[in-house]
């Protein structure tokens, strides 16, 4: 596999899979034999990443736009995964002691402590240089610290949000606590767990319980979080422990006293994490990758689906406006069921536009005939109505225009209206009518469709554009 950029894989770690095309570019692997369960995730995930990746620049520039800040994102997940940085996120409430624990097990001030508590506005990265792991045979491999704001923080909604985000992107979640655990930290808790992390319940400040309370404290944790947190996943540390008073014997006999800081204790937590990491440290890695491009993929498709059926509606009613106006002012008895099939397939047109279907003019046509046939009855009504302000249009030498305009357009319109939604139904499934025909999609179309709520809409939007054209009728 090639070696140019961080986008692969590092050179001290063998090639291990079937050919992978990378920039256009494929390279051979060693036979499936050869390849781990770890490896081969791996690889699956890093796939299924630039898959995603894929979807976003066949994305619209509307839709790249909204999307924007998912695509950051999510070639970050790309540079995390090929470099192997294992990400580790510090949760908890103000004042438990988060940024303190970073600084213990980073082994220097790397973050703030404020004694008020609530400093942490913004989620920080810190390279943890000294964790003793890196992801075997990924050569740049590092552990990285995340500090959060507090959960219990004023206006914690967008925090909130910015957190649920951190947590799906990391790959092992530190959960502090200085005591049993609230309301507040409970409920957190659970909405973390629902991310499917190891999660590590750090009860920090240990140096301020007495031995008994100590012990107490294990029970009513290890009891309330039964069947969520194992037992060896709960761990006890002291990140900045108070002062200790120390009296000191003197050569002369007398004694002397001696505030002093002991080390932090985070020994147990060190521990832990590396048992979690070198037990499936690049399975984490993967796993997270691969459901992290799969929660984005699914957003594209959920978004690329709310823009183009809105844009997709505004043109079936832009349309249907405009047939029903065009027939409803033209004057001449032929030409204005002519105008409005134009307009018909123009809308369809468009609408392939915005599903990104190309179709030439002869498929469109096609398509019309296919729907207008299944649609029955409803364009059976409309050609009536055509025919009968027709021969009105001709009696009258055109003059019958004032009194036909409103009904023969509102049904034209209405009409271009269910072309409108069969073609849509159509273009959503990828230019073909799926399991069903377009008989059976136009009639499901007419049951769900309130026709005296369009036609009113429609006839609504004609009086306006006759208004607005004194001359459109003859004058009014």
């Amino acid at each position: 596999m090639s070696t140019e950029s961080n986008d692969n894989l590092s050179p001290d770690r063998p090639a291990t899979t079937d050919d992978v095309v990378d920039s256009g570019v494929a390279t051979a692997a060693p036979s499936p034999e050869a390849v781990s369960a770890d490896d081969r995730r791996y690889i699956d995930a890093l796939q299924s990443v630039r898959h995603t990746l894929d979807r976003f620049r066949g994305c619209s520039d509307q839709e790249k736009e909204l999307l924007r800040r998912d695509l950051g994102q999510l070639q970050n997940m790309e540079t995390k995964l090929t470099s192997g940085r294992v990400e580790i996120v510090v949760f908890g409430e103000i004042s438990t002691g988060k940024s303190a624990l970073i600084n213990a097990l980073v082994g220097k001030a790397v973050t703030q402590v404020d004694i008020q508590g609530g400093w942490t506005k913004e989620v920080w990265h810190v390279a943890w240089e000294g964790a003793g792991y890196r992801i075997p045979g990924l050569a740049d491999s590092e552990v990285v610290l995340i500090d959060t704001p507090g959960i219990n923080e004023v206006g914690g909604a967008d925090r909130g949000e910015m957190a649920q985000d951190t947590a799906r992107q990391a790959d092992v979640i530190l959960f502090v606590i200085d005591s049993d655990m609230n309301e507040t930290e409970y409920s957190a808790l659970m909405a973390l767990a629902n991310v499917n992390k190891p999660i590590i319940i750090v009860l920090n400040k240990i140096d301020q319980y007495s031995p008994r309370e100590r012990e107490r404290l294990e029970e009513i944790l290890n009891e309330r979080l039964a069947g969520i947190i194992p037992p060896e996943s709960i761990v006890e540390t002291a990140a900045q422990p108070k002062e200790v008073e120390y009296i000191i014997q003197q050569a002369d006999g007398t004694e002397r006293s001696e505030w002093k800081t002991p080390p932090p204790k985070v020994e147990d937590l060190k521990l832990r994490l590396l048992e979690v990491l070198e037990e499936d440290g690049l399975g984490l890695l993967a796993l997270n990758a691969a459901m992290y491009a799969a929660d984005k993929s699914d957003r594209v498709a959920s978004l690329k689906v709310k823009i183009r059926e809105h844009r997709a509606n505004q043109t079936i009613w832009s349309f249907a406006v405009v047939k029903a106006t065009a027939v409803a002012v033209n004057p001449a008895p032929v030409f204005d069921v002519l105008g409005g099939s134009a307009v018909d397939v123009a809308m369809l047109r468009a609408l392939a536009h915005i599903y990104g279907i190309e179709m030439t003019w002869s498929n469109i046509e096609k398509l019309a005939s296919s729907i207008l046939q299944a649609a029955g009855w409803t364009i059976t009504a409309e050609l009536g109505t055509h025919a009968l302000s027709s021969v009105v249009k001709t009696l009258t030498l055109g003059w019958g225009t004032v009194l036909t305009a409103v009904p023969q357009g509102g049904a034209a319109g209405y009409g271009s209206y269910i072309v409108g939604k069969a073609a849509k139904y159509y273009f959503e499934h990828g230019a073909s009518w799926g399991d069903e025909g377009p008989k059976t999609v136009v009639k499901r179309i007419l049951e769900e469709t309130d026709k005296k709520s369009v036609v009113q809409d429609l006839k609504e939007e004609i009086q306006k554009k006759l208004h607005l054209n004194r001359h459109s009728t003859g004058g009014n």
